[in-house]
């Protein structure tokens, strides 16, 4: 029982179900890490439309591999010529987002599965996730998308209404997340590259991986036996709120290909185009919706947009570091030295690669690593978090926190 006199959370009764939780939660987080390095590699290597269908690649599970089918690819879409060097990269990553939905799926059951209602409703969100695929592969568009929205509302609303700790509860949050997630990958192929969708699919991928990460965290035992880094809390959750505004930047910066709109080389950093104050368009660069039907690769702004994205990027850059410079130190000073040594390695790490980004014209190792430890930096934060948070999770019996301490 919870201490508000609620049943723990569906089979909550065990510690072997708890270590199942754990590993799988474990393994589902490190797939999810797998899948945003691979996911930013597809996008920085310009690859985000080579399979200009969803969920097939030119008509085919995989991708065209033979003459006869590449010659029946260039046919089907006159406007797209295939490229086979960056086809398998997208399905690939489809490929790995589909198994990974798979990992969360499992999780989400065993997390809802007590509660006939709570596992129904998961059951039935992906009944109709994968009904609204069906239907978008057959043209059914509108259909699908109402299909989709009812799997996603599903397991929110059961994770919503699960009493008990709160990383049962993101078990299953995860699931809608992920489903949303899947519609952003369509959206992103069939809006062509339109940015804010981009920059939400990224932002999907760092949250479906930041809740398994902390439901991994949690259910590994992670967390304080007093209440003595109580205070910190407040000032993690808010490094926490900046670095996601700076990841939601950093994916604007990239989908709106501003990522060298600066230069490269020595005139490139800190100055941008050799001044400290180029010409910029904020306005025209921070237009959040274009339109229908507009292709966005390669971008479509001008220098001065552009620029003007690169420099705010920056700046959020400079708050973010300062800021969370400052966590470092005050969280080692409070007794957490291994956490705030964590955050400050990896925080001058991503600023290091995010200079030399700039300063080696965006090669593609470094921009892809630069996606990887934005992702590390946000995972250290949220370890940090757990263990400011009260202990274990209990058991079935065991006397446990009030809804949603965890």
């Amino acid at each position: 029982m919870t201490s508000s006199g609620s049943p723990a959370p569906a089979l909550a009764g065990g510690a072997k179900v708890r270590r199942i939780m754990r590993w799988l939660a474990l393994c589902a987080a490190v797939f999810a890490f797998g899948v945003v390095m691979f996911g930013a590699f597809v996008r920085l290597s310009n690859a985000g439309l080579s399979c200009p269908d969803w969920p097939t690649c030119y008509g085919q599970v995989s991708w065209p591999q033979h003459e006869q089918a590449v010659a029946r690819a260039d046919a089907a879409f006159p406007d797209r010529p295939y490229e086979a060097n960056k086809a398998w990269r997208e399905q690939v990553h489809r490929f790995l987002a589909g198994t990974l939905g798979v990992l969360v799926l499992v999780l989400a059951l065993l997390a809802a599965w007590r509660p006939r209602w709570a596992r129904g409703a998961v059951i039935l969100g992906a009944i109709f996730a994968a009904g609204g695929v069906s239907l978008y592969m057959s043209g059914e568009h509108v259909w699908s998308s109402i299909l989709a929205v009812v799997a996603i509302a599903l397991p929110l609303g059961a994770a919503v209404r699960l009493r008990g700790p709160g990383a049962w509860r993101l078990a299953v949050l995860v699931l809608a997340v992920i489903i949303f997630q899947a519609m952003l990958g369509m959206w992103t192929v069939t809006l062509l590259l339109k940015p804010i969708v981009v920059m939400g699919h990224l932002l999907g991928g760092i949250t479906t991986f930041a809740l398994l990460a902390y439901v991994a965290l949690r259910f590994a035992g992670v967390g304080a036996t007093d209440e003595r880094h109580a205070p910190l809390r407040r000032w993690i959750a808010l490094g926490i709120v900046l670095l996601a505004c700076q990841i939601a930047l950093g994916g604007w910066t990239s989908s709106n290909y501003a990522a060298l709109a600066c230069g490269a080389g020595a005139d490139a950093f800190p100055k941008c185009l050799g001044q400290w104050m180029p010409p910029t368009d904020f306005r025209e660069g921070f237009v959040l919706w274009r339109g229908i039907g507009v292709n966005y690769e390669g971008g479509v702004l001008d220098m001065a947009a552009r620029s003007a994205i690169q420099i705010a990027h920056r700046f959020g850059a400079l708050v973010v570091f300062v800021y969370l410079l400052w966590l470092g130190y005050r969280v080692a000073r409070r007794g957490l030295r291994r956490a705030g040594a964590a955050i400050g390695v990896v925080l001058v790490a991503q600023v290091l690669l995010g200079i030399s980004n700039v300063h080696f014209g965006l090669p593609l190792p470094v921009a892809t690593l630069h996606n990887g430890v934005a992702a590390l930096l946000l995972f250290t934060l949220l370890a940090t978090l757990a263990q400011t948070q009260p202990g274990v999770l209990p058991t079935q019996g065991e006397p446990g926190p009030a809804p949603g301490r965890h």
